[in-house]
């Protein structure tokens, strides 16, 4: 087994163990050491919306795939953990995207469907799967849907539905997950785990989601957290500088991670 296929399979075995998988997203190299060398930390997910921002683009595949691969694959060089990237829709091409992004070590991604017509949905995760295995490896899938994010002229009834009936057609299609975000109540959550399996589902942890041990208990298969990451950073650094501004100093608790 190649390298690239033993993190691959690590990878999902993180998500099928009983233990809750968390993945605080990283956006650049000296992010990814941070959060890989904070102990307990299994993998590592890129965050696409960070990686755009970073570079000064807005979110949607505004980035060009060639600028946004080569940021992955730095993060991917500065770990041995297994790492998955967030490839937004596929760039019109997703198992073309796929197979490049496994050429700068990606083991797994994140894929969007956007809500658009399902069979167009099922035949990207389908080509992004035939990707890894031409490539040699079980590529790890996270196939989202955006049925919460895009339904807001919706009841969280239809969401749940079109979720459930796009989420079983991507597993059917060889997707090992399914990737619903939005701030999703436990009801939910529950139906969710019901209809695509224990350790299946993937979740964003948002302000107001449900606490981390009771997501385990529901069998989530892992809470990844999307730009936030950032925006917390982003956040300390106004803060810091608003205190500068108004006369204060560095805190004293300066912790030197760069």
């Amino acid at each position: 087994m190649t390298d690239l296929a033993a993190k691959a399979t690590r990878l999902l075995d993180l998500h099928r163990a009983p233990d809750l998988l968390t993945v605080v997203n990283v956006w650049d190299v000296v992010s990814a050491r941070v959060v890989a060398g904070v102990e307990g930390t299994t993998a590592l997910a890129t965050a696409s919306h960070s990686i755009a921002a970073t570079f000064g683009y807005e979110d949607g595949e505004q980035i060009p795939l060639d600028l946004h691969l080569s940021m992955i694959e730095r993060i991917v060089a500065a770990t041995d953990l297994p790492v998955s990237a967030d490839l937004e829709a596929g760039y019109g091409d997703a198992g073309e995207t796929i197979r490049r992004a496994i050429g700068v070590g990606v083991v797994g991604a994140n894929l969007e469907d956007q809500l658009r017509p399902l069979p167009e949905a099922v035949a990207d995760v389908e080509a992004a799967i035939a990707a890894g295995r031409a490539e040699g490896i079980d590529f790890v899938l996270n196939a989202r849907t955006d049925a919460f994010l895009r339904g807001t002229d919706r009841s969280v009834e239809e969401n749940t539905a079109d979720a459930i009936e796009r989420g079983k057609a991507y597993l059917a299609a060889g997707a090992p997950l399914v990737f619903v975000p939005g701030r999703l109540d436990e009801d939910t959550v529950k139906r969710l785990v019901d209809a695509f399996g224990e350790r299946r589902l993937t979740l964003i942890g948002v302000p107001g989601t449900l606490p981390l041990a009771r997501l385990q208990e529901l069998g989530v298969a892992r809470v990844s957290y999307g730009p936030n990451p950032q925006r917390v950073a982003l956040g300390a650094l106004q803060d810091l500088t608003r205190d500068i501004a108004a006369g204060g100093a560095l805190p004293e608790n300066l912790r030197n991670l760069n």
